[in-house]
Formats: C-alpha cells, structure tokens, sequence
C-alpha cells in the first residue's frame, strides 16, 4: 500500500444552532481571527463562516439538528479510492451518510467518533 494520509488544512467545527451566534462571536470579537461569512448550499449546514487559523482554515458550521459540538478534520491522500480499499482492509468504512459531499470524497470515523473527511491531494 502507497498511500499516504497526510493532514489537511480544513478543519470543521459542526455546531448547534443555539451556540452558533456567540461562537462566531468569540473567534471574531475575542480572538480578533478573520472572520468570513460564506455562502453556503447544504441539507445539514445552514450557515458557515470561515476563519483563517494560522496555515489552517476552521469551518464554523451551524447545525440545527446537533446538541453538541463536533470537530472534523481533513485527510489528503494520492488516490481515493486506493486509500478507501486500505481502510477497508483494516476494518474502516466509509459513513458518506453524515453529510453531503462530492462523489470523489468519503466520511470516515476513527474509533472514538471523530470524522474524518478523506479526498485527493
């Protein structure tokens, strides 16, 4: 196997709608980051706003339907579907039902919950 997980710079924050506004808040007024609003056309996200964090960027996704935060993070690999299989072979499927992505991406979780958003380099 040549695949090679490497971080992403995505990170997303999944967070309930009633602590989406001072959430927001805090990153923008406390912290002073760069603060963006963007648009955004998605069933399970109805509001995001991206903050620039260093080399990283941090989604903040409001999502009317969770009652508590979630962190998810991005993987880059070569190839897709190479890496699929791998995962595969070692007990991890994909859970592409958590939310809606591109036919060329996946959803992985490790063992504790956290999601993983897998797509090429």
């Amino acid at each position: 196997m040549n695949t090679k997980f490497e971080a992403g710079i995505n990170i997303a924050i999944k967070i309930p709608k009633s602590k989406y506004e001072k959430t927001v808040a805090f990153y923008k007024d406390v912290l002073k980051l760069e603060v963006v609003e963007k648009p955004i056309t998605n069933p399970t996200v109805s509001r995001t706003h991206e903050v620039k964090f260093g080399n990283n960027v941090i989604w903040l996704d409001c999502v009317d339907n969770y009652t508590h935060s979630e962190t998810w993070l991005q993987l880059t690999v070569p190839d897709v579907q190479e890496a699929t299989n791998y995962l595969e072979s070692k007990g991890v499927e994909t859970c592409d039902e958590l939310e809606e992505l591109p036919d060329d991406m996946h959803w992985i979780q490790d063992p504790a919950g956290t999601v993983f958003n897998l797509q090429k380099k």
